[in-house]
């Protein structure tokens, strides 16, 4: 017997949904004469959280975790966690420790504001390295990207971000005072300025220079 597509114009006769011909002002046809699928958020909402509930509750907390990483969709999500699923025991508790690790022993250097888990950090510690120049970057990749590089011998000096008067980020807010100290110290001949070129990256340089001018 034929079963009567919903109110929404799907009609749910066969293996598939088909999209069945409508009329009126919501008509919206793709030129063979049918409408294109309009799925309900709620329908959406539901279908999702209907496909969650056959999966036992760890893995559903799992994925639901994963999910709220940057990039990360549910899928990709789902994926990640059938593989720690999937994987041998010491590498979920592995996992797991560097998770734990990273949130308790991860703190600021005193010296540069890298993130480290020694005070000094490595790099502070080198006595190899010159004390006369420091690298200001922005963030901790940035000084990652420049040691990758492997050119550059002197120290380096962390913002922890860039000025931005429209986001309400001032000197306060990132680690310009430290540099400011270091820099009294009579020690430092040098100071490059690597932050990015965009307008936040030119006001930080514009103020560390004025601040730091003879």
């Amino acid at each position: 017997s034929e079963r009567r597509g919903d109110a929404s114009g799907l009609d749910c006769s066969g293996s598939k949904w088909r999209n069945k011909k409508v009329s009126g002002d919501d008509e919206r046809r793709d030129g063979e004469g049918y409408s294109r699928p309009e799925y309900p958020r709620t329908f959406l909402v539901s279908l999702r959280t209907m496909l969650m509930t056959y999966y036992a509750e760890p893995i559903t907390c799992l994925i639901r975790e994963l999910s709220r990483l940057p990039g990360v969709g549910e899928k990709t999500a789902a994926r990640f966690a059938f593989y720690v699923l999937n994987t041998n025991k010491e590498y979920a508790e592995g996992l797991a420790r560097c998770l734990i690790d990273v949130k308790e022993k991860i703190r600021l250097c005193s010296s540069c504001f890298s993130l480290a888990d020694k005070d000094p950090c490595l790099i502070c510690s080198d006595s190899s390295r010159r004390d006369d120049v420091i690298c200001v970057v922005e963030d901790v990749k940035d000084m990652a990207a420049i040691e990758k590089m492997g050119g550059f011998k002197g120290r380096y000096h962390v913002l922890h971000g860039a000025l931005s008067p429209l986001k309400g980020i001032g000197p306060d807010d990132i680690k310009i005072n430290g540099l400011v100290d270091r820099a009294r110290q009579g020690v430092i001949k040098e100071i490059i300025l690597a932050v990015n070129s965009d307008m936040d990256g030119e006001a930080t340089s514009l103020y560390i220079t004025r601040l730091l001018k003879p």
